[in-house]
């Protein structure tokens, strides 16, 4: 019974992605607006840093400080209750 369920629900989702697919309109990205000034592209190296990088970078910042000014210094851990 779960085969036939499983089944289902993959069959159901690949009909939805697929006409969600065929049915939406292009997203007419060469057409340019009026006062479009996009300016230059980024190079890879460039796209890498700001979307790879910087984020990574700034996790391992936050993630860092967080630690450091952590002012707990007694671990509490869940045991058994004494009487």
């Amino acid at each position: 019974m779960d085969k036939k369920n499983a089944l289902r629900a993959g069959a159901l989702a690949a009909g939805t992605t697929l006409m969600m697919l065929l049915m939406s309109s292009p997203a007419l990205a060469l057409t340019r607006d009026d006062g479009d000034d996009p300016g230059k592209g980024l190079s890879v190296i460039q796209t890498l840093g700001l979307f790879v990088l910087a984020p990574l970078a700034l996790f391992v910042i936050i993630a860092g400080l967080v630690m450091v000014l952590d002012k707990s210094k007694i671990r509490v851990t869940k045991g058994k209750a004494r009487v």
